[in-house]
């Protein structure tokens, strides 16, 4: 049986010939990952037409990429997907193996994990090489991954000592995308895809997409509600708020919940992850889950009635007050007197 390599792996999701966010924010970080490991980071495409995905991949900080290119895997499907990943990975034993938490991601992942025995944690906020003693043993260079568990009221740091390839899923957003100033060159190794009698057991009849209209991920500005502001009457300050300063709407899950703002503006573990240059945080009690989401904004406002709320713990800026006096005058303030 081969040996464990110190490579780094990021699968690229693709649609429609562009490549994920979610797969170029995780090889920014798997390019530290493997830095760590003195390791190699490759990124590996399935699609058809798709070499100029890999080709991209070199900008966010791969070595090498792997790329299976046929029109069988154009679209996602998980049967032939995943035995071309369960053969990859069978093959080179690669450390880490990194996916999106997406639709796409949360499908795939499983499958091979349990295909090669491996260990696998999802919706991790931080990933970490350390070297770990665990039961009087010594173990190098594991690969801790770290996520809010038990409905975000402990932050939980899971290890898999005994399954040489260690994977795991990050949600969009969580991990910083940024591009190098100088690649490595381009050496993209293209593996044939071979045909299955499984292939066509689940066929795409069709397919329908559609871009969300809401970009938390990109507004310099954010202004939060959350539950504590008790109707969606009152929800309504939050844009009147957003509207003087030009800022996006978002809400924590429990405003979600309670029918406030729409899904796609949550923030948090389970919502979108924002790095604002400024973000209000209003009724907001300030949960691990929803920091976790927020609190690496580069300034954070934060209002609540309760000064024991753990949203203080983290804002630069506290307000204890109700926010339907609050907000109004910040309003009056902010129109006639600061801008």
């Amino acid at each position: 049986m081969k040996s464990v390599t110190k490579e780094v792996w990021v699968f690229i999701e693709q649609h429609d010939g562009k490549a994920a966010d979610v797969s170029l924010e995780l090889l920014c970080k798997g390019r530290k990952l493997a830095d760590r490991l003195n390791g190699v980071l490759k990124a590996i495409v399935l699609g058809y037409n798709v070499k100029n995905i890999a080709e991209k991949t070199f900008k966010y900080g791969a070595d090498s990429a792997i790329l299976v290119d046929h029109p069988i895997v154009d679209k996602y499907r998980p049967l032939p997907y995943s035995r071309m990943l369960n053969k990859l990975v069978n093959e080179h034993k690669p450390r880490i193996v990194l996916f999106g938490a997406t639709v796409v991601g949360r499908g795939l992942a499983p499958r091979v994990a349990s295909n090669t025995v491996s260990g696998l944690t999802a919706d991790c906020t931080e990933l970490v090489i350390q070297d770990v003693t665990y039961l009087k043993k010594d173990y190098k260079d594991l690969l801790l991954q770290i996520r809010p568990a038990f409905g975000g009221n402990i932050i939980a740091t899971i290890i898999t000592p005994d399954n040489p390839v260690q994977m795991a899923t990050v949600r969009e957003g969580v991990m910083e995308m940024h591009e190098l100033e100088t690649p490595k060159p381009v050496t993209i190794e293209e593996v044939e895809y071979i045909e299955d009698s499984t292939d066509d057991l689940v066929k795409i009849v069709e397919q329908y997409r559609e871009e969300s209209k809401v970009n938390l991920k990109g507004a310099p500005i954010i202004v939060a509600g959350g539950y504590g502001l008790g109707t969606k009457e009152n929800f309504k300050l939050i844009h009147d708020l957003a509207e003087a300063v030009g800022g996006e709407v978002a809400g924590s899950r429990a405003a979600v919940d309670a029918g406030f703002v729409d899904h796609d503006r949550q923030v948090g573990q389970t919502g979108v992850t924002v790095r604002p240059k400024l973000i209000f945080s209003i009724g907001i009690s300030g949960a691990i889950q929803h920091r976790a989401g927020m609190q690496d904004a580069n300034k954070i406002i934060a209002i609540n009635t309760d000064p024991e709320a753990p949203i203080f713990e983290v804002a630069h800026y506290g307000i204890v007050g109700k926010a339907e006096e609050i907000i109004p005058n910040f309003i009056d303030l902010y129109k006639h007197k600061l801008k």
